[in-house]
């Protein structure tokens, strides 16, 4: 699958079958996440990987947009450490890290989506207390991945209204 068709294929998916996400494709989702560009490079990211079903039972419980957790075979939190962070810049390095792993998701034909944990505080408290994040340590997207039996349809959102060149 080429890159573009993997940009506008890509969707949010929400619906997954039992089948596991292999260890290889685990490392490649990984290895994408840590791939991303991050301010000066400190890459202040860290990835838990989540396959137990009674965690994964929990987050679907707690979070109020995450209700097929319990049925997924994998979720990815990415967490920041902040202290690692150049001038601040970790939510955005923490979001191309994790755009990057979605992007991977697709060209491994999984289906994923990231669900918002930071900056809403109750939904980084939960993660923090499912799976004992450190405090130095923020959780902040959630995606949840694995195989589906959804489509993938191309995406047609370029919209020339929102483009300016040069100014406003």
């Amino acid at each position: 699958m080429d890159f573009f068709e993997v940009l506008t294929t890509r969707r949010s998916i929400r619906s997954f079958l039992r089948d596991p996400v292999t260890q290889e494709e685990r490392d490649i989702l990984i290895k994408a996440g840590t791939l991303a560009p991050s301010a000066m490079n400190r890459q202040p990211w860290s990835f838990i990987l989540v396959d137990q079903r009674d965690l994964l039972q929990a987050i679907a419980e707690r979070h109020p947009h995450a209700q097929f957790a319990a049925r997924a075979p994998l979720a990815i939190v990415v967490c920041a450490t902040p202290a690692e962070a150049a001038g601040g810049f970790w939510p955005q390095d923490c979001a191309a890290a994790t755009q990057n792993i979605l992007l991977a998701a697709r060209a491994l034909s999984l289906g994923s989506v990231w669900c918002g944990l930071y900056p809403a505080e109750d939904r980084v408290q939960l993660m923090r207390d499912v799976l004992h994040i450190p405090e130095e340590h923020v959780p902040f997207s959630l995606i949840v991945l694995g195989r589906t039996e959804a489509r993938f349809v191309e995406a047609h959102r370029h919209n020339p209204q929102k483009i300016h060149h040069n100014i406003w």
